[in-house]
């Protein structure tokens, strides 16, 4: 079995000490050669202009491929699209292409009257640039939103009809709700690339409850396990057993590439890269 490709999700740092987090997370990933890392937007878009300043400075100083979050909220088409353009002229060419959650204290998303009505038609204009690859979101236990699983699938077949190019699940606990999730998607006849999305648990109560946000399923052994080590103090260990069990037991399924969402503390996901076999890629840096 090869070693995987390897990708990270971060966050745009909200103040100094976010920021040195972000850049700490940057440079401890980095060496393990990502196939890109990707910078998410706050809810209801209100990271926009941090996820911005995130994404140049990332891709200009560390080499990486950096794909950019990019939401339909609270913006209209002019304004998202010039956004795009914006990073096309700063060389960044990958774009994750969402609706993106409600505003906070919306019950529901609700489209900018002059803006994108969903990620469908957000992906079909990006498209239509010819300047991105375009990545997407994909439900393995759908939606929250989506009226039963077909309907999700379906959606998400619309998307990559739209011009997406790949697509990263939400966070899962068990190999097999992605190996169904995948033979669904093949059944209805969408042929781009499904890459598995990995959380290795840093706050078991944070994980519960994005789990609940999101329909995350959580097993009840992982449940009772987590429980048990929050009381002894051994909830490192056990999430890097967890994670590192999960991503085998995917590559062993024929999964290719694993994208982690670091929550923007990279000790984790670094530690169940190594124990898959990704390690430290050399660089050579201009001393001079």
């Amino acid at each position: 079995m090869s070693k995987p490709n390897v990708s990270f999700e971060f966050f745009p740092p909200k103040s100094l000490e976010g920021s040195f987090r972000l850049w700490d997370c940057v440079n401890t990933l980095a060496p393990l050669d990502p196939t890109f890392v990707s910078v998410t937007y706050g809810a209801g878009g209100t990271t926009r202009k941090l996820t911005h300043e995130a994404v140049t400075t990332i891709h200009k100083t560390s080499g990486l491929n950096v794909a950019a979050h990019l939401t339909c909220v609270d913006a209209t088409r002019a304004e998202t699209l010039q956004i795009a353009e914006d990073y096309a002229a700063a060389g960044v060419r990958e774009i994750v292409a969402l609706r993106g959650d409600a505003p906070k204290g919306a019950a529901k998303f609700t489209a900018h009257p002059d803006g994108f009505d969903s990620s469908v038609t957000l992906i079909e204009a990006l498209a239509n640039t010819g300047q991105f690859t375009i990545r997407v979101g994909a439900y393995p236990e759908k939606h929250p939103e989506a009226t039963d699983h077909a309907a999700d699938i379906a959606f998400l077949k619309r998307k990559f009809d739209a011009g997406a190019t790949s697509a990263i699940t939400q966070f899962f606990f068990e190999a097999e709700t992605f190996f169904r999730f995948r033979d669904a998607c093949v059944k209805a006849g969408i042929d781009g690339q499904i890459i598995p999305g990995i959380l290795p648990v840093e706050n078991w109560s944070g994980t519960q409850r994005f789990a609940k946000q999101c329909g995350t399923h959580i097993p009840q052994v992982i449940h009772d396990a987590f429980e048990n080590a929050t009381r002894d103090g051994s909830t490192e260990l056990l999430a890097t057993a967890v994670a590192t069990e999960l991503c085998d037991d995917l590559l062993q399924g024929g999964v290719d590439h694993l994208h982690f969402y670091t929550l923007n503390r990279p000790e984790l996901s670094r530690d169940v890269c190594h124990a898959l076999g990704v390690t430290p890629k050399v660089r050579l840096q201009n001393v001079a």
